[in-house]
């Protein structure tokens, strides 16, 4: 994906780098940079989306169907977050070949998103000129802006206790799968309220069904999009594990990350309220929503550079049923082509 990007921005004579975040987040690419300088007044603006898609099972081959974007093949489409490149790079060209006036345009192309918005954390937002940006990654129908999302905080809680036959000494053990199943039980999972929720989402642990299992690994996390509500929350999980471990006499080994910093954004914002006037000029109603998944946004958003998260019709994401409309793909691409025009207008 980087050198298929690459290789677009480079035949409409666009300069680009790519950045040192892929070694330490793990990845064969760092993020993706590329400014147009200015060509009129105005407010400069960044776009903004991710190259990764979430893990597939089989080839990714599109074909279009009745107007709709599908994979031939029982896996996921990609059109998370490809589709927004797609867009993204299609204004771009526009507006290249055309010779639009423009107030400045940065593109920011980022990896492994999927797995903890990595690419963005390791990206300098210093570089930007930007006043504000904007990403298109949210599964929902074209006018959608999204307003808040959640904080995320991941918990590794590791239940260690002691191995032992479980027929011959079975009082010797500490059954380390039993002190993580009290925990769980004790545990508020699912919606917790409209702001917030929990998941236990794997349980690892175990040796043999005649071993006192020694050890049990849970792995869990909350969002919410009240950051005081998801601290308390995981130190509520926090609490049970540590109640459940002495219940059964064995020891916790806990580690709790912030994934990503929530935020919120007012009707009022000048960035929401040019994403709207440019969705309208589209002729998109434009709807405020507000998000239970974390994108880049979060991350540019926290680190003091505004970015709003813009829906763009990509549906099933992350499912062997994903799919996007053409009639949405060349929608984003003029709404995109319309935020840059209100950017140079304002």
């Amino acid at each position: 994906m980087a050198d298929r990007v690459g290789a677009f921005l480079d035949g409409l004579g666009l300069e680009h780098d790519e950045d040192r975040a892929g070694g330490p987040i793990g990845s064969e690419i760092g993020n993706l940079y590329c400014r147009l300088s200015p060509t009129a007044e105005g407010t400069p603006i960044f776009l903004n989306a991710h190259l990764d898609t979430v893990v597939p099972t089989a080839a990714i081959e599109p074909e279009v169907r009745n107007g709709v974007v599908v994979n031939r093949h029982d896996t996921i489409l990609g059109a998370d977050n490809k589709a927004a490149v797609a867009a993204m790079l299609a204004a771009v060209a526009s507006v290249v070949r055309e010779q639009r006036a423009h107030a400045g345009i940065e593109l920011v192309f980022t990896p492994m998103e999927e797995v903890g918005l990595r690419g963005a954390k390791g990206f300098d937002v210093s570089r930007l000129q930007a006043a504000h940006g904007y990403c298109y990654d949210h599964a929902a129908p074209i006018g959608n802006i999204v307003l808040a999302a959640p904080t995320q905080k991941s918990l590794q809680l590791v239940f260690v206790g002691r191995a032992a036959h479980s027929g011959i000494a079975a009082e010797d053990g500490r059954n380390a799968v039993q002190a993580a199943a009290k925990a769980i039980a004790e545990m508020r999972l699912g919606r917790i309220d409209e702001l917030s929720t929990a998941n236990v989402g794997l349980i690892s642990g175990g040796i043999a069904g005649n071993i006192v299992p020694p050890r049990c690994t849970v792995s869990a996390e909350v969002r919410s999009r009240d950051p005081e509500t998801a601290r308390a929350l995981a130190q509520e999980m926090l609490d049970a594990s540590m109640h459940a471990a002495n219940l059964c006499d064995c020891a916790l080994e806990s580690t709790i990350v912030s994934e990503y910093e929530g935020y919120r954004f007012t009707r009022a914002h000048p960035a929401v309220r040019m994403a709207a006037a440019a969705l309208e000029a589209c002729g998109y109603p434009a709807t405020y929503i507000e998000s239970g998944g974390g994108a880049d946004a979060n991350v540019f958003n926290a680190a003091g550079m505004t970015c709003v998260n813009l829906c763009n019709g990509m549906a099933e994401i992350h499912t062997a049923d994903e799919h996007i409309s053409v009639a949405d793909l060349e929608g984003m691409t003029r709404v995109t082509l319309a935020l840059i025009e209100a950017a140079t207008a304002g």
